[in-house]
């Protein structure tokens, strides 16, 4: 008899629960434990077909859902209550799936009697899928207290306090991609707004303007090739924007006491002074009518396996109003000990819907906000 696979436990799970002291931090817990549960899941496929194997591995996957589930009860007291229905609602998504995938490695019974429903009934409300539950929780936070409308690009943005973005794959519709609504955020104050590029954005631009206090994320995991075509930043102030990678041009304009993080093929900046920007760029960046602009390199975690291949011209900046032979004195490279440090990017800064901006904007040098 094969030896069978020892299964891991998720390392999502705590020793206890009582470390989450804060909603936020549940958040990122439960998406994390959601992750490992769904990888376990799909990987039953994998486990040897003898039978013993596979029903450890759906027994502790069973396990790892009823500990999950004790998780959100015990954590009641600092969950807002539609974050308690919207993590039910993951949770019984959680359980369907592992069903059905019971069901799909199950032994065919040699004959079957045809069902008398109809193929078209109604879905059952216990049966949502992990899709299902992120929209039901963008739902629920449309109907918040709070809740203000005004982005083009609703579905793929999160913005705090509470909601959930379950980690599940999203499928392109070729159709709907091929003529992709342009990413536009506008006129927003203290929001912490995360923004993921798809496939479909590849030939659309992104505005993002009238921002003041804001944490701005618009990067993609490094496993994607996912960016903007072109990226336009306006009257921005006291911010962090990460924009991710942009295959074009990024132009900014009035953009003021901020943070800027960036990988293009043109940089762009007018009109604009005090700010810090990590930039990758092909092309020498340019900047017009600006004023104590400090450069440094993109951070490593924001960079693609390609990207080392490239000559990074972050420190070639060319300033198209200083025409003496002298360095122009409106700019000047942000040293290293004056830098992010790496760890902040990789610990702190992406820390989820429902971090403190505030905190967020403090660790990257904005303690005037």
């Amino acid at each position: 008899m094969a030896k069978a696979t020892a299964i891991a436990e998720p390392q999502s799970f705590p020793e206890s629960t009582s470390e989450i002291t804060n909603s936020e931090k549940f958040f990122s817990f439960f998406q994390r434990a959601v992750t490992d549960l769904t990888q376990q899941i799909n990987d039953l496929g994998s486990r040897g077909t003898s039978g013993v194997e596979r029903a450890d591995a759906v027994d502790h996957c069973q396990a790892g859902i009823m500990r999950l589930s004790d998780a959100v009860k015990d954590a009641s007291s600092i969950i807002p209550a539609y974050d308690q229905r919207t993590y039910g609602d993951a949770i019984k998504a959680l359980s369907n799936k592992l069903q059905e995938s019971k069901a799909l490695f199950a032994p065919r019974p040699k004959f079957a009697f045809k069902s008398c429903g109809s193929f078209a009934q109604k879905k059952n409300a216990s049966a949502l899928s992990l899709s299902d539950a992120a929209v039901l929780a963008d739902q629920r936070r449309k109907g918040a207290p709070g809740y203000v409308p005004g982005s083009s690009a609703e579905s793929s943005l999160a913005i705090t306090p509470a909601q959930l973005r379950l980690p599940v794959p999203k499928r392109i519709d070729e159709e709907s991609s091929s003529q992709p609504a342009a990413v536009k955020v506008d006129n927003r104050d203290g929001a912490h707004i995360i923004l993921r590029p798809s496939a479909g954005h590849a030939t659309s631009s992104g505005t993002l303007s009238n921002l003041r206090r804001c944490m701005v994320d618009m990067s993609s995991p490094a496993s994607t090739d996912h960016s903007l075509a072109g990226l336009t930043l306006r009257n921005i102030s006291d911010s962090l924007v990460i924009c991710g990678h942009v295959s074009g041009a990024a132009h900014l304009t009035n953009v003021r006491n901020s943070v800027i993080v960036v990988a293009s093929r043109q940089f762009r900046m007018h009109e604009s002074q005090g700010c810090d920007v990590y930039l990758l760029s092909s092309g020498r960046p340019i900047i017009e009518d600006c004023t104590d602009v400090r450069f440094a390199p993109l951070p490593g975690l924001y960079m693609r396996e390609e990207d080392h291949q490239l000559e990074n011209q972050w420190r070639e900046v060319d300033d198209f109003k200083w025409l003496r032979n002298e360095p122009s004195p409106n700019w000047k490279v942000l040293e290293e000990q004056q830098r992010v440090k790496e760890e902040m990017w990789r610990d702190v800064i992406p820390s989820g819907p429902g971090a403190d901006v505030s905190d967020i904007l403090r660790a990257v040098g904005l303690n005037a906000v």
